[in-house]
């Protein structure tokens, strides 16, 4: 339910799209990924609300991570991801509809630089570093 909808019915209940990212943000948190960026899509784009994108050390992170946060979607939520680049891992995609996930090897990363593509460089703050304004 869109917010505006939510205000309009007099609940506070936040998003579905809200809370699964933030399920996506915690899971990647809990799991130790690198550079973790979330890139809010709505009004840019009707693919997804939000677009998250981060690093793991190795493939075998990649890999790890990206099996660990299908997993909670679907027990959380009900929803199945679907998941593409899991065999190599240098660059894995899961497509959580509203929520885009894409984790990356780090030289993989800086070599296609999708924050720069979708005009996010600018204005980029590495998740973890929030707390670091207050």
């Amino acid at each position: 339910m869109p917010a505006s909808t939510a205000a309009q019915q007099g609940t506070n209940e936040p998003e579905p799209s809200a809370v699964l990212h933030q399920l996506v943000l915690s899971s990647l948190d809990d799991d130790q990924a690198v550079e973790t960026v979330s890139i809010p899509l709505a009004g840019k784009s009707s693919i997804a609300d939000y677009m998250v994108i981060a690093s793991g050390r190795s493939t075998r992170q990649v890999a790890s991570m990206a099996q660990k946060l299908a997993e909670r979607i679907k027990r959380e939520t009900g929803r199945s991801c679907r998941i593409e680049g899991l065999p190599t891992a240098d660059w894995v995609l899961i497509d959580a509809n509203d929520v885009i996930v894409h984790l990356f090897r780090p030289e993989v990363r800086s070599f296609y630089n999708l924050e720069r593509m979708w005009g996010f460089e600018e204005e980029r703050k590495p998740i973890g570093d929030v707390a670091d304004d207050a």
